[in-house]
């Protein structure tokens, strides 16, 4: 890991360092489309517990405690709609907005990081705009 820091301009901090910015949370990810908006969502889980919906560039988040993830889960698919993930992560207190130069170096680190063996999952209190994540995209392409 390490390595991975060091060659994408990174810094390893002390373990812990960052952690207490970090709470477990359980995340069910809802693809946008017909029919699918916030309020739609917030209506169909609210009574099952869920904390807050966020809107994404493709997809709706719904925050919840973790001990709610089975019934927010069950709430979406009863209101008719289809989930892509439902699971325990850990959701940053509060994040930090970059731009282009920022959000390309913290992706560098991140797809880094996700190609080590010994990494599971790799969380960041990083917050890319949709203007910044276009610009990305169009670089890509």
């Amino acid at each position: 890991m390490r390595v991975a820091f060091t060659r994408t301009g990174g810094s390893l901090a002390d373990p812990g360092s960052v952690a207490y910015n970090f709470t477990r949370k359980g995340v069910v990810e809802v693809a946008k489309g017909a029919g699918v908006d916030e309020d739609t969502i917030l209506m169909a889980v609210l009574d099952a517990g869920a904390e807050e919906v966020v809107e994404g560039a493709e997809s709706f988040e719904i925050i919840c405690e973790p001990g709610d993830l089975v019934a927010v889960r069950k709430a979406v698919t009863d209101a008719g709609m289809d989930y892509e993930s439902a699971e325990s992560q850990f959701v940053a207190g509060t994040t930090v907005t970059v731009d282009v130069d920022g959000a390309r170096k913290v992706m560098r680190l991140i797809d880094a990081l996700e190609d080590l063996d010994d990494v599971q999952n790799v969380y960041t209190s990083v917050d890319i705009t949709p203007e910044v994540a276009a610009e990305l995209n169009a670089d890509d392409e």
